[in-house]
């Protein structure tokens, strides 16, 4: 297997006022291409940390991020919006679509920063709608749109780009448990379609998907294990 992320020695720190808040701890961990990885931790654990630097959201103390062959862990903000909207695509709990955008339309967004023609990218977006099975909601808004329905906007809106990694953050955490399950089974279908998935989640039933799980405590990884409990494709 190739690898697509090698951090090491990994430190983050916040300044609060008077306090330096050490939120990771020299962390260091490879993920390879086409690995289902679900990271986990308690509040406080540094999980949403160490997604926010994976996904390019911030840069760290110290330490190093390799990302695809190369190193962002300096980078300017310019060059890691850049990477970002290559390299990765985001699937959040709260969904983070335009409700004045159609599914559609919220789908090509990646597309249009990444300079694709407008037919070309209408091409794209339907092509990934319909992979997600939606087909027959491109023209609705987001609150014409059911929960589920919505996170799959965010699904196809995330794999549109062909990105080196899905990065979802909570992605069952505003959802019923009927709808997580069909949502966890289309993450577990775009692994199997190659894609290297990171799942962050507090709930053993999300991590389960994963076949490793990372565990995080006071900003150190307290366990990285195969997952035997593995239900994932």
């Amino acid at each position: 297997m190739s690898r697509v992320i090698e951090i090491h020695d990994i430190v983050k720190n916040y300044q609060v006022g008077s306090v330096i808040v050490r939120a990771l701890r020299s962390v260091s961990v490879n993920i390879e291409k086409n690995e289902y990885v679900a990271i986990m931790g308690p509040s406080g654990s540094g999980k949403s940390t160490l997604m926010n630097l994976l996904g390019c959201l911030d840069t760290p103390t110290s330490g190093t991020y390799i990302l695809n062959n190369i190193d962002v862990s300096k980078m300017e903000d310019d060059f890691l919006a850049e990477i970002r909207n290559k390299e990765i695509g985001f699937v959040f709990q709260t969904f983070n679509l335009l409700p004045r955008y159609t599914a559609l339309e919220n789908v090509t967004l990646p597309l249009i920063y990444a300079g694709i023609q407008k037919v070309e990218r209408e091409k794209m977006a339907i092509r990934t709608m319909e992979q997600v099975g939606l087909a027959d909601r491109m023209t609705h808004k987001p609150n014409e749109l059911s929960g589920g329905q919505r996170q799959r906007v965010a699904i196809a809106r995330a794999l549109v780009n062909n990105p080196s990694i899905i990065l979802a953050d909570e992605p069952t955490g505003n959802l019923d448990s009927k709808t997580s399950i069909d949502i966890m089974g289309l993450l577990d279908v775009i692994h199997k379609n190659g894609n290297t998935v990171i799942v962050v989640t507090h709930e053993e039933d999300i991590a389960k998907h994963a076949a490793r799980i990372i565990k995080l405590f006071d900003g150190e990884v307290s366990q990285d294990y195969k997952n035997e409990k593995y239900i994932g494709t």
